[in-house]
């Protein structure tokens, strides 16, 4: 199933790449270094949480090969 465009409702995501952009720098991919929650001098933040999204199966099972990957040419060098 297609998922949808975070940022607009009615777009099918592209995988474009814009929601993962820097709110306080929109030339960075943001790195959750927390900062733009940190700019406020109030006693507390709060984050909206408006969605979950499970991983991607594929993905996920892709990631896993590269981590074993990297792991056995790290054993390999030693």
């Amino acid at each position: 199933m297609k998922k949808m465009c975070i940022l607009d409702e009615h777009k099918l995501c592209t995988d474009c790449g814009e929601c993962n952009r820097c709110d306080l720098d929109p030339n960075k991919i943001c790195d959750n270094c927390m900062k733009c929650v940190q700019t406020s001098d109030a006693e507390y933040c709060e984050i909206l949480i408006d969605d979950i999204s499970k991983p991607d199966p594929e993905m996920t099972q892709m990631l896993r090969q590269m981590l074993h990957k990297k792991k056995s040419d790290r054993q390999e060098g030693n």
